[in-house]
């Protein structure tokens, strides 16, 4: 084993990365509140804070009234210190989003797309970095980062396995890369939109989590103490792929039974076809939300989403019972529209499969970021990268998230 010595300069950039994730996910905090959160002296404190506001990636946010002496300064992360861009990547469309550092967003463009091949990806991908940038005046220069949601097992070099899509090793980063200098970082989307809610959304507060994300296909955001837990080669969380029913439904992966094979809205909508249903809407979304609408007066859909309920119950409940999560939570357009309509019943239903001891234990809600909520997830890959390095800004290379 090879051991590497710890500098000075690694402990600085290790102190600085503390005292800035904190001031991003917690702030406006003060340097005592930061000093109390971290264990470091105030010295050390003050010191990293005034080369930080130097440098202009932390700015004094007001003051509060402390007790018995000065007011304290509050300080906050500068949102427009550098920009950040995130992609969406999914089965109908390429949305692009560039965001401040408060993740405001200031420029959006969506790209509709019939099959999701690499290279019209990748085309759609570029053409919308271009454009928001464009449009919303900000310099290349000052984008911190491109990241990218995709579905599918995404390696640590960039590379891209999509089972159910015919992506085998495709290497996206490399391929975005080639036609910009903003470094790109690439990441599955469930794991985008994790990130998202924990920061911002519906997981805050929450060290052991799960985010479900339910749309086309079907995935999960892993989260135990407080970190995501990505496996031994970043593929954990292909929760869809599970086996909900052992010789079931043909799954687009290949396997028989999976998860997603029955909640995920292709499926959906497939078994409500063979059971006699009979759509009028052409848009998927259109149609998934068209099949709940007639769950009130058509026994067929009833039985569908009754169906659909119970099988992503079942799903829930072997999260609950193997994971022992403190908070699920329920994402993805899909997700959403079914948890909108039905959530009492799922949470009721999950009850019914899973455990009493960790059921009792775990709380089941919806994502809080809305539908379009895994660019912003995305957008969120080197801003993470930005605390980690303790506000050093990156060189252009690809890395995967």
């Amino acid at each position: 084993m090879e051991y590497r010595r710890t500098t000075v300069r690694d402990m600085r950039r290790s102190n600085r990365s503390v005292i800035l994730t904190d001031i991003y996910r917690d702030g406006p905090l003060s340097r005592h509140e930061l000093s109390t959160r971290t264990s470091l002296s105030a010295a050390s404190v003050s010191n990293l804070v005034t080369e930080m506001i130097a440098e202009g990636i932390v700015e004094e946010a007001g003051s509060v009234e402390s007790e018995g002496g000065r007011p304290r300064v509050l300080l906050r992360v500068a949102r427009e210190f550098r920009y950040v861009v995130g992609a969406e990547v999914g089965e109908t469309r390429v949305r692009v989003e560039l965001f401040d550092l408060a993740m405001n967003v200031l420029a959006t463009v969506d790209y509709p797309v019939d099959a999701p091949e690499p290279d019209v990806v990748v085309k759609h991908v570029l053409e919308g970095l271009t454009s928001v940038i464009g449009t919303s005046g900000v310099r290349a220069s000052d984008v911190l980062g491109l990241g990218v949601a995709v579905f599918g097992i995404v390696d640590s070099a960039a590379v891209v396995h999509a089972q159910t899509l015919g992506w085998d090793a495709v290497p996206l980063g490399q391929m975005l890369a080639e036609g910009t200098d903003i470094p790109i970082l690439v990441d599955n989307g469930a794991n985008t939109l994790g990130q998202a809610e924990m920061w911002f959304g519906a997981g805050r507060g929450a060290t052991d989590a799960v985010v479900a994300l339910v749309g086309s296909g079907v995935g999960a955001a892993l989260v135990t103490g407080g970190s995501s837990y990505r496996g031994t080669r970043s593929s954990a969380g292909e929760w869809g792929h599970t086996t909900i029913m052992y010789g079931g439904r043909g799954c687009r992966c290949g396997a028989e039974g999976c998860l997603e094979a029955y909640v995920g809205a292709e499926d959906v909508l497939d078994r409500y076809r063979q059971a006699g249903g009979v759509l009028t809407a052409v848009d998927e979304e259109a149609a998934f939300a068209e099949v709940l609408a007639a769950a009130e007066s058509s026994e067929i859909a009833a039985g569908v989403v009754d169906d659909t309920i119970g099988y992503l119950a079942a799903g829930f409940a072997n999260l609950v019972n193997l994971v022992n999560p403190e908070r699920i939570v329920l994402g993805g357009w899909a997700g959403l529209l079914l948890g909108e309509h039905h959530l009492p019943r799922l949470r009721e239903a999950v009850g019914r499969h899973a455990l009493r001891q960790p059921y009792s234990q775990v709380s089941i809600v919806l994502c809080e970021l809305g539908r379009d909520a895994v660019a912003l997830g995305a957008a969120t890959l080197p801003v993470l990268r930005l605390l980690r390095d303790g506000g050093a800004l990156p060189p252009p290379k690809v890395a995967a998230g």
